[in-house]
């Protein structure tokens, strides 16, 4: 029913006569376009006609970016009132002076500009901290406390998320908490009830970025227990700090911490599906799936043989195949984010192999649009790569069902506004 809702709402070809009629969208982050945007509604007209001009079919704006706040409508979440954004050589924090409904303002003109408009919103994060200081709704909120992530550092205590100054960023929540579910669920209702929203994407939807030793709050040592039917011989599960990657077989206590925090995710994606409605529901995901079952993902479809097909996975059970959410979800978008020289191959070191990967993983059950980071990685930082970019929307007409950009900043710092046309 859903893949039948996604045929009219994405655009995937029912619109068009033309069979190579494919999206092609671009991610608009928070922080890198407040200047732009956060107080000037013209700029979000102006630049979407420019976008639509290159050929663009959908913008994706992120609402709620890593502090939790939000730039739409809401009961429950604080509304986004400053960012952190470098000035005068210093990270300050820099005011939302305007106050124009930006998700409102972004789905108007971007329906000017013949585009779809997809809200992007950060999911299992509530805060963010940086050397300017702290911002969103569990700093705000101390009851909110317990809704913080708890990770093994490494001289082997439990912290909270919350009380951790080694690593600045967003503060991620406990996906197992059910109040949290509760608030983020309730939250994508409220997105969703926009009129003329062409789609969500979640972003984030995952523990935290402390991978194997992220996930041990009081709420999944419960979980965990009432999942696996008996008190852990072991908490935590990894009892050495440091688990970023697998490094051995994991034992039988291990492979059902993994599959259990799979599950958790894989669940919540299925309520999320029921609190959108009749919106389509699309999460972002990174192509590199090996290494996914640090993040306690598996976005796989559940029909997809991870044991067999996969050799990382070789322990995985039917279990966690079965964790595997991709037929819960209306479309998904994979970052193949790579050295901007890695175009073509067959492995997870360049976008055609990203992509070529994802639809074998994906089998199917959800369309998918891939692409680059034009900013961040290697050979993009700065700028002159309209070619590659070129190349590789070619390499994802092929290989996806259409092709995705990260961010809209990277076009207007590396100007190519004028020298794209897809």
């Amino acid at each position: 029913m859903r893949l039948l809702l996604l045929a009219v709402a994405m655009v995937l070809a029912a619109c068009s006569p033309k069979q190579e009629a494919k999206p092609r969208m671009v991610w608009i982050e928070v922080g890198a376009n407040f200047r732009q945007y956060a107080n000037n509604r013209e700029n979000i007209f102006t630049d979407c006609r420019r976008l639509s001009e290159m050929g663009f079919t959908h913008v994706v704006v992120e609402v709620r970016p890593t502090s939790g706040n939000a730039l739409f409508r809401s009961s429950i979440v604080p509304p986004l009132t400053e960012v952190a954004l470098w000035q005068d050589g210093k990270l300050k924090f820099v005011p939302r002076t305007a106050d124009f409904d930006y998700l409102e303002a972004f789905i108007e003109a971007g329906h000017a500009a013949g585009l779809k408009v997809l809200a992007g919103v950060n999911m299992m994060v509530g805060g963010f901290l940086c050397p300017a200081g702290t911002i969103g709704l569990l700093y705000d909120r101390p009851e909110l406390r317990n809704w913080g992530a708890v990770d093994l550092h490494k001289d082997g205590t439990l912290v909270n998320h919350l009380d951790d100054e080694s690593t600045t960023g967003g503060r991620f929540m406990d996906p197992v908490n059910p109040a949290v579910q509760e608030f983020l669920l309730t939250m994508l209702g409220e997105v969703a009830s926009y009129d003329g929203l062409d789609g969500i994407v979640m972003d984030r939807c995952r523990f935290d970025d402390y991978a194997l030793d992220a996930g041990y709050t009081d709420c999944a040592h419960r979980a965990f227990a009432a999942y696996i039917g008996r008190e852990p011989e072991r908490w935590p599960v990894f009892p050495e700090p440091g688990h970023i990657y697998l490094d051995k077989k994991p034992d039988a206590l291990e492979v059902a911490w993994l599959t259990f925090r799979c599950k958790v995710i894989h669940d919540f994606v299925a309520k999320a599906a029921e609190a959108v409605g009749d919106v389509p529901l699309g999460v972002y995901v990174g192509a590199w799936f090996s290494e996914y079952y640090r993040s306690g993902v598996n976005w796989a479809s559940p029909g997809y043989n991870l044991a067999k097909e996969e050799p990382t996975y070789r322990w995985a059970t039917s279990e966690y195949q079965a964790a595997g959410f991709a037929d819960l979800v209306d479309f998904m978008l994979l970052g193949a984010y790579c050295p901007a020289d890695n175009v073509h191959g067959f492995s997870e070191k360049s976008s055609q192999g990203f992509a070529r990967l994802g639809r074998k993983r994906l089998c199917g059950a959800t369309p998918f649009v891939s692409g680059p980071d034009i900013g961040n990685e290697p050979g993009w930082g700065k700028g002159g790569r309209e070619k590659t970019i070129e190349e590789i929307v070619s390499v994802m007409d092929r290989e996806a069902d259409g092709f995705f950009l990260f961010d809209l900043c990277y076009i207007r710092s590396f100007d190519y506004w004028d020298k794209l046309r897809f």
